[in-house]
């Protein structure tokens, strides 16, 4: 029952409590944990929190402690729900304190809250492991009787996911009675969701309850794509600019998605040239420095900006009523990504959210008629459940001792409580706690290595001191490539000397560039000036021909469920019809020279063009499947005294170059699974994807720090312990925990080995092959990729137009 004070709010604001609102109050008074599942604009945060104030509030302040912990996978919504909870606090009187904590907050902040902490806590999932690592986590967390895992879907499933279960399985030691709350967008399966609120307890299997709100309105999704016009390759989606530059002018306030941050800029940078009305249009993305980025969610609250462009910075949860608009540039690769960033427009249940889809090439046409069609019909991706990291678990067990000394048995029992290691076997949490203590067998020799000690009484304490500072620096599961400040300085001054922050940039691009170059950054075209200790430094200036950085992160791979949709797109000729009319035409004239494949099948085909012999798949599996494809596809190609020469991936298509003709493989021997035995293992012996894959897992379990007191090691430096390290323990200890962590990170991650081996078995004995005399039109975006891998540097753009404009004559060619 919702007290009179609350009803009059709700009164005064013109709202009813919805249904799922009062629901979760019954369950926090029967002390049950709960998963809400609801759209977006449904109010599930204010869910989240409603029990917490109406408790709080008939509770005196005096002697108080920290009630309810907030969890959020984002930062800035960490710090937007903390302000949006201000409002019904201070319009009720409600004597309740509410603060944030994440990276950004000042030192002494952060100090302050260990010790007098709010009663409301607003932070993220490495803070809290941060948190549950302090000698002081017992008395911090004594009062705790609620926590709150806000846009649960979008961690659970991740290493971060890892990292959050864990610190909820020592909360449950430090705070046995607390409770738990899951607030979730719409998903196919809440049963995972609803596990990971739950402390297992003898692989039981328990589920948390569940609430699932009334849906919403439909969206309104359109598509932009012209007539006349759409583009083979790329991105960018340049062609479609002036429909994007419109779409804003007709909005209140818009945001402007991408799925990179290089995209990011490159997006701003066109929309800022045809912005001849000077409306206001910011950028937000996460190499942008925390105040530049404050600065644009300030301005977005006021409702001061006509647009923004951003990245997954601004996917989640935040509510910014003056939004009516998402433009999504690019391809979703995700039904459940498009939902969110819908819901970022309206932000209100009962009403549409509008959205503009705008594709950069024909396949992401495809993708966004697919994606929209999803969507609209209600169906959402799943996800392949893995399971909990041995590295993530290695850095808590060190965390666990960083707290106080710890007894195996005891952390066995609690860590076996997080869902994703409910079933962690005893002998690899052994062997995971024998790997934080001495290295492991092949690294136990090296006294660096050697972090935990027993005591007399048979518990695990820190080996020295300083290694509690040292994890302290280092935590976390984000592993980001080396990074260098960018300062802006005034021109005439000395690089080194000052200059205003305006965010980070990989060390690997900045050490390519010469002073005098230009590239574009936070917005502005920018000339480097010079790199002095830890900073680069430049000045503004004007270049149309500046760079775009590149960055290392992780571009979306394109979903299991939304490739199969397109699959099924394609293979129905009664669907083109909705399709733009250069699409249709392509698929057309594709069924005439070569086939359209059946969604079980795998289309082959082989042709000569320009002294070479070309073969091109179309498994519709993501990027990074395909690559691994293409490294083992070469492998058995080279046996076949074929001679590859290259090969380049897309999400949609592989391609592969040779100096013979490839026709003539056993194209089911060639594509049989047992590529996944031996050639796989031989070529992780040497590959470098592996080897990074490999540097990620090290740095997450501790084994390499990237940080020390007061610097920071270099790229290289890292990559070269990580190099001497992995080649000492594939040859004396090939079963090691961080091996084996690397092989499972392999199958999900940088590699997709696992999605491989699913599609290998789907197209056993389903492949079509055809043996075509010229390119064809389904090959044309392979193959146009091929050429800019090829022809590099903004002096071959005429080079590059000549060349596609020979290709597609070729490909489209009906004689």
């Amino acid at each position: 029952m919702l007290p009179p004070l609350f009803q009059d709010w709700f009164a005064r604001r013109g709202w009813q409590p919805r249904d799922h609102q009062l629901a979760l109050l019954d369950h926090a008074a029967g002390g049950r944990n709960v998963l809400l599942v609801a759209p977006t604009g449904g109010g599930k945060t204010l869910a989240g929190f409603l029990p917490s104030l109406v408790e709080l509030a008939q509770r005196p302040r005096q002697g108080r402690r920290l009630h309810t912990l907030y969890i959020s996978p984002l930062k800035a919504l960490a710090v937007d729900v903390a302000r949006n909870l201000e409002a019904p606090v201070a319009e009720m009187g409600l004597a309740v304190k509410v603060e944030a904590r994440t990276g950004d907050t000042p030192a002494a902040r952060r100090q302050r809250q260990r010790h007098a902490p709010p009663d409301i806590l607003l932070t993220t999932p490495e803070q809290l492991a941060l948190l549950v690592a302090h000698p002081c986590a017992d008395r911090l967390f004594a009062g705790l009787k609620t926590v709150v895992l806000d846009e649960l879907h979008a961690l659970y499933n991740s290493k971060r996911g890892d990292l959050l279960a864990l610190g909820l399985a020592r909360l449950s030691t430090l705070a046995p009675g607390h409770r738990r709350v899951g607030l979730s967008a719409t998903v196919k399966d809440p049963a995972p969701l609803r596990r990971y609120l739950m402390t297992q307890t003898g692989g039981d299997d328990a589920l948390s309850d569940l609430v699932i709100a009334k849906g919403g309105a439909a969206p309104d999704i359109a598509i932009s794509a012209s007539e006349s016009h759409v583009p083979w390759s790329g991105h960018l989606a340049r062609h479609a600019m002036a429909d994007v530059m419109a779409a804003i002018h007709a909005s209140r306030t818009a945001l402007v998605f991408v799925n990179t941050r290089s995209q990011a800029e490159r997006t701003f940078q066109e929309l800022w040239t045809i912005n001849d009305d000077n409306l206001p249009i910011a950028l937000h993305h996460g190499s942008l420095a925390p105040e530049q980025r404050r600065k644009v969610e300030a301005a977005m609250t006021r409702g001061d900006l006509r647009a923004a462009v951003c990245t997954s910075t601004l996917d989640l949860g935040i509510d910014w009523g003056a939004v009516d608009r998402v433009i999504c540039i690019g391809a979703p690769k995700g039904a459940a990504r498009l939902v969110q960033r819908i819901g970022r427009a309206n932000h209100r249940l009962d009403e549409s959210s509008a959205a503009l889809l705008v594709p950069a090439n024909r396949f992401e046409v495809l993708e966004c008629h697919a994606a929209r069609d999803a969507v609209l019909a209600g169906e959402l991706d799943g996800e392949r459940l893995k399971t909990g990291a041995l590295d993530v678990l290695a850095q808590h067990v060190l965390g666990t001792a960083v707290a106080a000394p710890f007894d195996a048995d005891a952390l066995f029992a609690e860590v076996r409580g997080a869902a994703p290691y409910a079933r962690l076997a005893r002998p690899d949490f052994d062997a995971v706690v024998d790997f934080v203590a001495t290295g492991g067998y092949a690294l136990r020799r090296y006294d660096r290595y050697a972090r935990l000690r027993k005591t007399p009484e048979g518990k695990y304490r820190l080996a020295h001191p300083r290694i509690a500072q040292d994890w302290r620096l280092n935590a976390g599961v984000i592993v980001e490539d080396p990074m260098v400040d960018i300062r802006l300085q005034s021109r005439g001054r000395p690089a080194g000397s000052g200059g205003r922050r305006l965010g980070q940039l990989e060390e690997y691009f900045i050490e390519q560039l010469a002073p005098g170059d230009t590239f574009v950054f936070a917005g502005d075209v920018l000339r480097f000036e010079g790199l002095r200790e830890d900073a680069a430094y430049v000045t503004r200036t004007t270049d149309p021909q500046a760079q775009i950085p590149s960055y290392n992160g992780g571009k979306f791979p394109l979903s299991t469920f939304l490739a199969q949709r397109v699959r099924e797109m394609v293979s129905r000729p009664q669907s083109w019809s909705d399709l733009p009319e250069p699409v249709h035409e392509w698929l057309r004239i594709q069924e005439w020279r070569s086939v359209i494949p059946k969604p079980g099948q795998l289309l082959v085909e082989t042709f000569p063009r320009a002294k070479r012999h070309y073969l091109v798949c179309y498994p519709f599996e993501g990027r990074l499947a395909h690559q691994t494809l293409g490294m083992l596809l070469t492998r058995r190609l080279e046996r076949l005294k074929l001679h590859p020469i290259g090969f380049v991936a897309n999400e949609y298509a592989l391609a592969i170059w040779a100096a013979h003709d490839m026709s003539g493989a056993d194209m089911d021997a060639l594509f049989d699974e047992d590529m996944l035995g031996d050639d796989l293992d031989a070529w992780l012996a040497e590959s470098n994807l592996y080897k990074r894959t490999f540097r990620n897992c090290a740095i997450i379990a501790g084994l390499i720090q990237r940080r020390f007191p007061g610097k920071e090691k270099s790229g290289r430096q890292v990559t070269f312990s990580s190099d001497l390290i992995y080649d000492v323990l594939r040859e004396h200890e090939p079963d090691h925990v961080l091996l084996r962590a690397t092989y499972a990170d392999a199958g999900e991650g940088l590699l997709d080995i696992a999605r491989l081996g699913d599609m290998l078995a789907r197209v056993r004995k389903r492949i079509v092959t055809r043996r075509l005399e010229r390119v064809s039109p389904l090959a044309v975006p392979a193959l146009l990729e091929i050429s800019r891998e090829m022809v590099a540097g903004a002096v071959d753009e005429a080079i590059l137009r000549e060349s596609e404009d020979a290709l597609v004559r070729d490909a489209m060619r009906v004689d």
